[in-house]
């Protein structure tokens, strides 16, 4: 199996949220076309670095499960 390049990483589309008090503040970054594909920060920039490498991870899992 070959490693996602940066590249590849970069054609996902994502939203970033602020998250409520309720939630436990600080900023949601999701991955619309991967369901499930999500991680949160303190500020937006940790939100989107998390959520780039849950999207790696996420796309690692589903690249091993393909039958």
């Amino acid at each position: 199996m070959s490693a996602i390049t940066e590249r590849e990483l970069d054609g996902y589309q994502f939203t970033v949220r602020p998250l409520s008090s309720e939630e436990g503040d600080g900023y949601l970054a999701e991955y619309p076309d991967i369901p499930g594909c999500m991680s949160d920060g303190e500020t937006i920039a940790e939100a989107i670095a998390n959520g780039r490498e849950a999207l790696r991870d996420c796309l690692a899992v589903l690249a091993e499960s393909k039958v």
